[in-house]
């Protein structure tokens, strides 16, 4: 058993983020300019966005994309039911009603046949979201938001570094808001971005920060105006300069964190592949997954313990864990508003009470993937059925 607490998933910071930082605080400009404005150009270049925007998170630019479309009161955005609160948060947040779809047994992405039935005259829009890092089936949605005049915006909070048919998430004309948490597979510490249609982008950056005219460093910088309109009662959605310096750092470093993520998938699929305890995840081939998440399934039956047991032993033997997600229809806010029972969404329901997702980032060495490995074969030798009869 390990002898030190191997944490979940802590940021991969090294000497460069440091650095760049540094000078960024000796620099004069702290809060959004010419790092942001720089940070922006680079993540558009990278993944062939045609605009983007940096913000304070995810959430801000789900939000700020919404309002950008004209999602308001009366109206109704599908979205999937196995996710973080704020892909539904932020429906309500425009005063709209999030309908909400089961997933696909595989992937555990938003089921397209599901998202066909549920929409409405009352449809304003579709937020699928790239759950653990697999993207969704975007040709599917695409076509059916097509058919339907209805505009996309992608939840891609996990799906930095992920590919759709060889081509880049964030790279269609569709709205797709990226995260930035401590834990995403590149960090700002708090940020995001949102990416998509140049003149979404320029209306959304307006929204963004209180509805001015002009951006702060605009007005500051040699040569500025002071003068600005406020067109509209916007948010404080900004990001600062020293955020966007470590962005610009872990976007160099994002290649590198990508290979290590992928091999560390690997060798977790390959140790867990033999045990029929464990259903590992599904990456159909038309993808390049994301490796967020690396989330494990216990299959029914097999095991003496459950979910919350088998993450117990796992603690006790100093590994981290987490699971993704509770599903929004469990959560009191939204099963009280909506009526919802456990069952309504079957499939994500089931996968929940059975999941729960193993370390996975770029700071794990090859002893620390031997001890997860080893931990979790311990665990499922130690409760397995078949070993209890004999």
């Amino acid at each position: 058993m390990r002898n030190e607490y191997l944490p979940f998933s802590p940021p991969a910071i090294g000497p460069e983020e440091i650095a760049e930082v540094v000078q960024t605080l000796r620099s004069g400009w702290l809060t959004t300019g010419p790092k942001t404005r720089e940070f922006e150009m680079c993540f558009a270049a990278y993944f062939g966005s045609q605009s983007a925007l940096a913000l304070n998170s995810c959430t801000a630019g789900l939000h700020t994309a919404l309002v950008a479309l004209g999602i308001g009161p009366g109206d109704e955005v599908i979205t999937t039911c196995l996710t973080f609160a704020a892909s539904v948060n932020v429906i309500e947040h425009v005063g709209a009603r999030p309908i909400l779809v089961d997933v696909q047994p595989d992937t555990l992405n938003i089921d397209p046949a599901g998202v066909e039935r549920a929409i409405t005259p009352r449809t304003k829009a579709i937020l699928p979201v790239h759950f653990a890092g697999h993207p969704v089936d975007l040709d599917a949605i695409l076509a059916l938001a097509e058919h339907r005049k209805l505009p996309v915006l992608e939840d891609a909070a996990h799906a930095v570094g992920a590919k759709y048919r060889d081509r880049w998430i964030g790279s269609g004309a569709s709205l797709a808001a990226f995260s930035f948490y401590a834990t995403k597979n590149m960090t700002t510490g708090e940020g995001g971005m949102l990416v998509g249609d140049e003149e979404l982008i320029a209306r959304s950056r307006i929204i963004s920060l209180h509805g001015m005219s002009h951006e702060a460093w605009r007005r500051y910088e040699r040569g500025g105006s002071w003068q600005y309109d406020v067109v509209l009662p916007g948010f404080k959605y900004n990001m600062t300069d020293i955020a966007a310096a470590l962005g610009l750092c872990q976007l160099r470093r994002l290649a590198e964190f990508q290979r290590r993520r992928r091999e560390i998938a690997d060798a977790y699929t390959r140790a867990f592949s033999e045990l029929d305890e464990i259903e590992t995840p599904s990456t159909r081939p038309d993808v390049v997954h994301a490796w967020h998440l690396y989330v494990i399934r216990l299959r029914p039956g097999r095991l003496t313990i459950g979910r919350d047991q088998f993450i117990n032993e796992l603690t006790d033997r100093n590994i981290g864990t987490s699971v993704h997600f509770i599903p929004i229809h469990l959560h009191p806010f939204y099963r009280n508003k909506y009526g919802y029972n456990e069952n309504d969404f079957p499939v994500a329901y089931d996968s929940y009470t059975r999941m729960l997702s193993l370390p996975l980032n770029p700071s794990m060495n090859d002893e620390d993937v031997a001890d997860v490995i080893r931990a979790v074969c311990d665990i499922v030798e130690g409760s397995r059925y078949s070993r209890r009869a004999a």
